[in-house]
């Protein structure tokens, strides 16, 4: 998983953890206001007593309403009860998930920047070596360059004095200063 993921999972759930508390806190005032509410409107009720014989018919209407809301309330109540451990456990699991999860984050970040210098040091390595391989095949080069073409000049130099005795000796010996300057020119 990447990084990112993680913290997103991670936030996630913590986010989920709050909204589930955040609930169980509404749902337990709601509970207690009703609860308080109902007592309140038995209280009225005992001091109304006149009224409430005129308004009997819409009590009786009103009457299942609330014991259907009071039930509803209760279960609500027994509810929020039975999950609130369940709630607080998800929460401390989530905050351990977050804090593994930030700690094996450092753990990749901080292998990431050893690997990371590693590589740099390789990499000087290498191109230390390979600079240093290139001076020797230019010096290798020069070398066989040189050993090459110091016979093929000697060869050359050998060639254009045999070439001149020929010219000379095809001449039958008479060479003008001219002409002799111009064959050491051309020897030289």
């Amino acid at each position: 998983m990447s990084e990112v993921f993680q913290w997103v999972i991670g936030v996630a759930a913590v986010v989920a953890c709050l909204a589930v508390v955040g609930q169980f806190a509404i749902f337990a005032a709601i509970y207690r206001a009703l609860m308080e509410a109902q007592k309140a409107g038995k209280e009225a009720g005992a001091k109304i007593g006149p009224l409430v014989e005129r308004i009997g018919p819409l009590v009786e209407r009103v009457g299942p309403v609330v014991e259907r809301i009071d039930s509803l309330l209760t279960t609500t109540g027994k509810i929020l009860e039975e999950n609130g451990p369940r709630i607080s456990n998800i929460t401390a699991e989530s905050l351990l998930i977050v804090k593994a999860a930030r700690q094996h984050a450092d753990r990749i970040g901080e292998l990431i920047d050893e690997t990371n210098d590693r590589a740099k040091a390789r990499i000087a390595q290498l191109d230390e070596s390979v600079g240093h391989t290139v001076e020797q095949v230019e010096h290798a080069g020069d070398v066989v360059k040189s050993a090459v073409l110091k016979p093929v000049r000697e060869a050359n130099g050998i060639v254009a004095g045999v070439k001149a005795a020929l010219n000379t000796y095809a001449q039958g010996g008479n060479r003008s200063p001219a002409r002799a300057t111009q064959d050491e020119e051309m020897f030289i």
